[in-house]
């Protein structure tokens, strides 16, 4: 049960209660209450959902990655939903959860993002070695945004635990419609 009231779309801010309206996701009934940083929250999270020339796939793994570490149930449930959408099958989702990084059904860029995932995470950064094979491979570009991906979602993962949100039911659809407007 949630430790905060959720913000009722009735009683908000004209543009904050037109976005609440608009899906039925309690994390944004939570962030509201931070009126002046919800919208640019808004904008930033649709940015990383959208806007990153990260592979999608990647980046749905890497989120996958830190519901996982982090035993974050309304994370994990969005996101695998999510990460379907954008190509991943039940036996690379079935690797994240069971720390099955070396998993044969994912590649080698795939395994790289889940070993950078889990030391950003766990240990609080990557190692240089990894760091370097991950930016040869992506460029500095990706891992940045990767990086930005991971410290987004480990962020959101300490609001709806101290929080205590419990899972919506997936919304794949909003991130598909925003991929395609994107």
């Amino acid at each position: 049960m949630a430790r905060l009231t959720l913000m009722d779309p009735a009683s908000a801010p004209d543009a904050v209660g037109k976005v609440l309206a608009g899906t039925p996701l309690n994390l944004f009934r939570i962030v509201a209450h931070a009126e002046s940083a919800f919208e640019p929250w808004l904008k930033y999270g649709a940015a990383l959902l959208t806007r990153l020339e990260l592979d999608p796939l990647l980046r749905e793994l890497a989120i996958l990655q830190v519901a996982h570490l982090v035993e974050s149930r309304y994370e994990w449930v969005q996101h695998v939903s999510i990460a379907h959408s954008v190509g991943a099958s039940d036996e690379q989702i079935a690797a994240v959860e069971n720390d099955g990084e070396d998993n044969p059904s994912l590649t080698n860029p795939q395994r790289e993002v889940l070993r950078f995932t889990r030391e950003v995470v766990l240990e609080g950064a990557a190692s240089e070695q990894l760091m370097a094979d991950l930016v040869s491979r992506l460029g500095d570009r990706q891992v940045v945004e990767l990086l930005l991906v991971v410290g987004h979602y480990m962020a959101i993962a300490r609001l709806i635990a101290t929080t205590g949100l419990e899972p919506d039911p997936p919304l794949v659809s909003l991130t598909a419609r925003a991929e395609r407007e994107g």
